[in-house]
């Protein structure tokens, strides 16, 4: 247990630094002048700044194709090796939000691809890390959904973009 809150809360720390586009190592909380997130305002000469637009999110059939990918790998090699099911969430939730679908807990858990209660302690240790968020169906109580936060869609966000670059320097 103690290994998979830690793992989370390494994933929630990195994804925080790709979205505030610092090392791993620093604050969530900055108070130096404003950096790559801020640009000054088109020619009017004056020192205002205006925040820079968030890259959109990666189309839902690019990440459909990925987790059909990482399914894939169950037929040649051993589950165990790939176990770890916190990316097939993000993937999942990340898709979702795109098409604009709610996820309740139950499918998410199928879409782990793990068993429900490993499921269930990843999307709790990702909700106290700030990834996930419940939301809970107002015509029944007995159901909830799992979103991602704000802060994790950014997240993603920006990786896909910094990934589509990779991709580009390689061809």
């Amino acid at each position: 247990m103690f290994h998979l809150t830690e793992e989370v809360s390494r994933m929630a720390n990195r994804l925080e630094a790709m979205a505030a586009g610092v090392s791993s190592g620093s604050s969530a909380f900055r108070f130096e002048s404003p950096g790559s997130d801020y640009r000054s305002a088109d020619g009017d000469g004056s020192d205002r700044l205006v925040r820079a637009s968030k890259p959109p999110l990666p189309d839902p059939r690019l990440l459909r194709r990925i987790i059909r990918q990482r399914q894939l790998r169950a037929r040649f090699f051993d589950g165990d090796l790939f176990a770890d099911p916190a990316w097939d969430i993000l993937l999942d939730l990340t898709a979702a939000r795109v098409e604009h679908l709610r996820v309740s807990v139950t499918s998410l858990c199928i879409a782990s691809g793990v068993p429900p209660t490993t499921a269930l302690r990843w999307i709790s240790q990702m909700v106290d890390a700030g990834l996930l968020e419940r939301v809970e169906d107002e015509t029944d109580r007995r159901r909830a959904f799992i979103a991602l936060t704000d802060k994790a869609a950014d997240s993603m966000a920006r990786y896909f973009v910094e990934l589509g670059k990779d991709a580009v320097r390689t061809i």
